[in-house]
């Protein structure tokens, strides 16, 4: 029987948002138009209007994928997202709360009863649970944990057990474990009793009596064998493996780099305690990237687009108090060459290109500084080398394009001693920011901080300062 999706192309996300959002504007619309109207049967109108739109809104809801309905509710204000938030089946509110980010779910989980927020964890697995639990009220989770079976119990605690950062508190528990001993067409046959396997299946995991991982077979092996080989014969032995106090982001990067799609997870003894998976990595490495942007710009948290005005206020007010202590250092070093400025008026007008370029040219090499923390692919040995290498590129690009704006301010201002002094600052602070560019998130490390905390703000902060100090020094002594 050929399905609905397979019926027509899939429509696109933006599609089916255009399409929620034409759906919630004309109810609405509707609705107003009814108010405005009186009539013996008003009431009775805009209730069949009203359940008119909101029924096709449903069907429009019911068609779409979890993952598809998080992204529309993260797409709409407030009020509207609650109304769609109602639209949808009660079954499926568990998986979407999984799917959308952290804000938006603390404004979903905020409008729920208790008894809503049980029936929606009521269909999650241990590890499902283990994503949701923090966010979700104290006395819910107890009677959440009453609910479990002594096994579904116990799996929760061990991942509640481990930090946001560890492998625990991501491993999957639904894996399909098998002997060593036995053959492969037993193996098949022990499959076919299974209505569907855990996602993202690709290997099965090989223990013994005591659950100790022996290695893995994976599927294609399975199938590509000949039936009588035992097991023990076509497996692999030495699988990549991971230990639940493992960082993530160490576990991020060994399933891009050995090209996994799952992974087991042994406890110190070589207990088989669990099982990564490819989906949870690729939301570690989508959530990474995204703190990262974030800190450089220096947001506290992962800011829901259309929260209060007050909440989105308090998650950036602090940088923004920094830049503003910045920006006043930055216009008490110019205040030092106000003399020198109403003695040559040229200086006003260049001074901002030599900390605009410095500005850019420091975010640049901090960004290439960042990520290759992130990639573990520099340490204190190569932080030298590194330095010098940055400085010497900043040193080129001085020569050339500051010899370039210097040739331009000569040619505008008719003075050949000018354009040295723009040449000689240009390059001077493109040095200085290729020297903080790599120092502040070195010294964030050392510091137990996020290297990408604020290191946008602290480098512009830097060469700003830097800029107007070496360009209007140089200017005063050479110039004037």
């Amino acid at each position: 029987m050929t399905t609905e999706l397979e019926q027509k192309p899939q429509e696109s996300l933006q599609d089916n948002l255009k399409q929620v959002v034409a759906l919630l504007h004309k109810h609405k619309l509707v609705e107003d138009l009814i108010h405005k109207q009186s009539g013996p049967h008003q009431d009775l109108v805009e209730t069949l209007v009203h359940r008119q739109h909101l029924t096709e809104l449903q069907k429009r809801l019911d068609a779409l994928h979890s993952a598809d309905v998080a992204h529309i509710l993260e797409a709409l204000p407030l009020a509207d997202r609650l109304t769609v938030w109602h639209m949808v089946k009660a079954e499926r509110d568990g998986d979407i709360l999984l799917e959308v980010s952290d804000s938006v779910r603390e404004s979903l989980i905020a409008d729920m009863d208790d008894q809503e927020l049980l029936a929606a964890a009521e269909s999650l697995d241990a590890d499902e649970l283990a994503d949701l639990a923090p966010d979700l009220p104290e006395d819910v989770v107890a009677e959440l944990m009453t609910g479990l079976d002594a096994q579904e119990r116990e799996r929760l605690q061990s991942a509640l057990s481990y930090e946001d950062d560890q492998v625990g508190a991501l491993m999957d528990f639904e894996m399909v474990t098998i002997r060593d001993d036995v053959s492969l067409e037993v193996v098949l046959r022990y499959l076919r009793r299974f209505d569907e396997l855990p996602d993202h299946t690709d290997k099965l995991f090989v223990v013994d009596q005591a659950g100790l991982l022996q290695g893995v077979l994976p599927l294609k092996r399975l199938l590509l064998n000949d039936p009588d080989k035992r097991v023990l014969e076509v497996m692999a032995d030495d699988p990549v493996t991971f230990s639940p106090g493992d960082d993530v982001s160490d576990a991020a990067q060994a399933f891009e780099r050995y090209d996994l799609i799952s992974a087991p997870v042994v406890d110190a003894t070589g207990k088989l305690c669990g099982r990564l998976t490819i989906d949870a990595m690729v939301d570690v490495i989508r959530e990474e990237s995204d703190s990262e942007m974030l800190n450089l710009a220096g947001l506290k948290e992962e800011e829901d687009i259309f929260a209060g005005v007050w909440r989105s206020v308090k998650n950036r007010w602090a940088w923004l108090a920094i830049n503003l202590v910045t920006a006043f250092v930055a216009s008490r070093v110019i205040g030092l060459f106000e003399g020198s400025i109403e003695k040559l008026v040229a200086l006003a007008a260049l001074m901002p290109i030599v900390a605009g370029i410095g500005g850019n040219s420091g975010n640049q090499t901090i960004t290439m500084i960042v990520r290759a923390m992130a990639l573990d692919q520099l340490h204190p040995d190569s932080a030298r080398w590194m330095l010098k290498k940055e400085i010497g590129v900043s040193l080129a690009n001085g020569v050339i394009w500051g010899g370039l704006i210097g040739v331009v301010a000569y040619a505008l201002y008719g003075s050949p001693l000018l354009g040295l002094v723009m040449t000689a600052a240009m390059t001077l602070n493109l040095m200085l920011a290729a020297f903080m560019g790599v120092m502040i998130p070195m010294t964030l490390v050392k510091l137990g901080r996020d290297p990408a905390m604020g290191s946008s703000v602290m480098i512009t902060a830097c060469t700003d300062s830097g800029g107007f100090f070496i360009f209007l020094g140089l200017a005063t002594v050479f110039l004037l």
